[in-house]
C-alpha cells in the first residue's frame, strides 16, 4: 500500500543500517512506525507526493493514535522516527521543508525502572539451585552477566571470547552504534566465565568458540531462550510484574547508585550516551532513602 513512499523508505533503511549502524531490530521499529503512517495517509488521502504531506496531515495521524489510547511514550517513539526520516530527507534533497517542525510531542508521564531487591538477587545466586548440566551452567551464567555487568540483552548474546580478558578481568561491549565501553568484572565472575569457556571445549561437540554463550548444541544463544531463562529465575525469588533481561540491567544500576557509586561512572558502565538517561536511578536511590527515613526518624 505504500508503493509510494518504496524508494525514500529503502534509502532511509540503508542510510540507518550503513551510516547510523542501527540494530536490526531498531531498523525494524523505524519501518513498522514508517508503514503505519504511510498507510494512513493512502487510506484517508489517496497517493501523496512526498512534498505534500504537512504537519497537520500528521498531527492527525497522531491524533487518531491517541484516541486508540496509545500511550504517550509510544506516540513519542513514532514522532521521533517521524522526525529522523523527514531530516533525512531534507539532507539528501528530496525535500525543501521539514513537516516536523511545528510538531510537538505529548508529555509523557515519569515512570521509574523496575529492579529486583538486593536480597532477592542474594538468594537467586546464593540458594536457587540450577540444574547441572550444559543448560543449568549457562541459564545461571546469563543471569551472572546481565546482574553482574548491566549489559543490554544483544550486548550479551554478542559477547565473543575475544572480548573476555580474564587476566586483567575485563568485558568488552559493543553497544548502541558500535560504541565500545569496558566493564570489569569481579573475581567470581571472572572465574565462572573462564571455567565455561574451558567446559564448552570439554563438554560440546565442535561448539561455535566466537561466541560466549551457547546452548546444549554449541550454538550461539537466541533472543527468546534468554527471556525465558531470566523469567522463570526472576519467578522464584521476586514478585515484581516484569521480568525482562533489562529488569537486570536495571538492578545493576540501581544496586550501584544505592551503595554509592559516582553517576558518571554508572553512565560509563551502562553505556549511557547522556547523563540524564542515568539519573533515572539517583530518583530510585531516593525513594529508597525516604522509606529509611520514613522507618527510621522518630517524626516521620
Amino acid at each position: 500500500m505504500v508503493s509510494n513512499y518504496e524508494k525514500q523508505l529503502r534509502s532511509f533503511q540503508d542510510y540507518l543500517k550503513f551510516e547510523r549502524r542501527y540494530s536490526q531490530h531498531t531498523i525494524r521499529a523505524y519501518h513498522d512506525d514508517l508503514r503505519q503512517f504511510f498507510d494512513f495517509l493512502q487510506l484517508q488521502f489517496g497517493s501523496l507526493q512526498l512534498s505534500e504531506i504537512s504537519s497537520s496531515l500528521i498531527r492527525s495521524w497522531l491524533a487518531g493514535l491517541k484516541e486508540e489510547a496509545l500511550v504517550a511514550k509510544s506516540i513519542n517513539r513514532k514522532i521521533s522516527t517521524l522526525k529522523s526520516f523527514f531530516k533525512y530527507q531534507l539532507k539528501t534533497g528530496a525535500l525543501e521543508n521539514n513537516p516536523m517542525t511545528t510538531v510537538i510531542s505529548p508529555k509523557a508521564s515519569k515512570r521509574l525502572p523496575g529492579f529486583v531487591k538486593q536480597a532477592e538477587t542474594s538468594t537467586l545466586f546464593k540458594y536457587v539451585e540450577f540444574p547441572d548440566d550444559w543448560a543449568g551452567k549457562t541459564e545461571r551464567l546469563i543471569l551472572q552477566i546481565l546482574y553482574g555487568t548491566g549489559v543490554r540483552l544483544s550486548e550479551l548474546i554478542n559477547i565473543r571470547e575475544s572480548q573476555v580478558d580474564t587476566g586483567l578481568g575485563n568485558l568488552k561491549v559493543l553497544g548502541k552504534g558500535n560504541k565500545e565501553r569496558i566493564i570489569p568484572l569481579q573475581s567470581d565472575l571472572r572465574n565462572e566465565i573462564a571455567h565455561y569457556m574451558k567446559e564448552k571445549r570439554n563438554e560440546l561437540e565442535k561448539p561455535d568458540e566466537k561466541f560466549l554463550l551457547v546452548n546444549q548444541k554449541g550454538r550461539k544463544l537466541y533472543s527468546k531462550y534468554v527471556y525465558r531463562v531470566v523469567r522463570k529465575y526472576l519467578s522464584m525469588i521476586t514478585t515484581i510484574e516484569k521480568k525482562s533481561p533489562h529488569i537486570l540491567r536495571h538492578s545493576f544500576a540501581t544496586h550501584l547508585m544505592n551503595n554509592g557509586a559516582d553517576l558518571n561512572a554508572v553512565k560509563e558502565l551502562l553505556g549511557h550516551s547522556s547523563l540524564a538517561a542515568t539519573q533515572v536511578y539517583t530518583h530510585n536511590s531516593i525513594e529508597k532513602l525516604k522509606d529509611v527515613y520514613k522507618k527510621a526518624h522518630p517524626k516521620a
